[in-house]
């Protein structure tokens, strides 16, 4: 990276750190970091604390691109979480679901050709065995936190407002990189650029994860590569303040953010929002893992259970 050392996110550190079933972890300039190994395949987060104050979720009328479905509104999100530093890559989805359905083969670059639905049984997968290996390990260490505590990280998919709020790394801009965007930033279609400026490279292929800058917290190809599923129904934006918003209670559409390879640079702003059935496989849709609490709407009790979403309609733009 160029310009000033980065920033970590401001906000408080986590209850508990390094969890159970670390590998690895640390502190860097980005701040804090932690990753597990599964059969030989590794995944890094980055620690996203709850925001000090709310952030702009949405675009400013006057963003060059704005979609009329990305209304300004500030959010606040109580509680921290872990959010994946990378796309989820090949080799950790052949480990734990044995086969690879991507069509750009490489152990490193990010597994795409996965439906939301899809996603829902690798997460379920992974999730059992992070809980029973945390479980084994804490019941061993003395003093240290017991199995319900580390149960209670579970892996799931960001929602929409914790994926913007992590995209945007503290940024108000159309990019985390700024007002513009290149092919040395991103990779996407780059006959297509931002504002009609001079047209880059377009690759026609994923790029292995890690490959570009990240971000200023460290999360790498939040804009381009493959589009990323969240956890959320797709819906109108509030009109006024949110606080931990999950989306609709039901939907036709799950949401898809970040753009992707095949996208022109418009696509790819922070704010932009793709959406398409559950149910739907493309070439250049994948996912990122973020572990913590389940999500729940602000004063509402209880873990809500995953829920399932069947129906399959393309709805996402290129």
């Amino acid at each position: 990276m160029t310009g000033p050392p980065p920033s970590p996110p401001p906000g408080p550190p986590p209850d508990q750190f390094p969890a159970p079933w670390a590998s690895d972890w640390g502190e860097d300039p980005f701040g804090l970091w932690q990753a597990f190994t599964y059969k030989g395949a590794r995944q890094g987060f980055r620690w996203i604390p709850p925001t000090p104050e709310p952030f702009l979720m949405g675009s400013p009328e006057g963003e060059h691109g704005r979609s009329s479905d990305e209304r300004r509104h500030p959010v606040l999100l109580t509680r921290g979480f872990w959010l994946a530093d990378t796309a989820c890559t090949q080799a950790l989805w052949q480990a734990v679901m044995g086969g690879n359905p991507s069509d750009f083969k490489g152990e490193r670059r990010p597994v795409e050709n996965v439906s939301w639905d899809d996603v829902q049984g690798f997460i379920e997968r992974l999730d059992a065995e992070l809980a029973a290996f945390a479980g084994r390990r804490a019941t061993r260490r003395l003093g240290g936190v017991d199995a319900d505590q580390a149960s209670d990280q579970h892996l799931r998919l960001p929602t929409e407002a914790q994926w913007e709020y992590a995209c945007r790394a503290g940024t108000t801009g159309p990019f985390s990189f700024g007002d513009d965007l290149s092919p040395e930033q991103a990779n996407y279609n780059g006959n297509y650029p931002y504002r009609g400026d001079r047209k880059g490279l377009y690759r026609e292929e994923t790029l292995d994860v890690a490959s570009l800058p990240p971000n200023p917290w460290g999360l790498y190809e939040m804009h381009g590569n493959v589009w990323e599923w969240c956890s959320d129904w797709y819906g109108d934006y509030p009109s006024g303040p949110a606080t931990d918003p999950v989306g609709p209670d039901s939907g036709e559409w799950r949401v898809l953010r970040g753009g992707s390879w095949a996208n022109v640079a418009q696509g790819l702003r922070s704010a932009y929002r793709g959406r398409l059935g559950p149910g739907n496989r493309n070439r250049d849709y994948g996912f990122r893992l973020a572990l913590g609490p389940e999500p729940r709407p602000a004063g509402q009790a209880g873990q809500p259970g995953r829920e399932r979403g069947r129906t399959a309609r393309a709805g996402s733009e290129r």
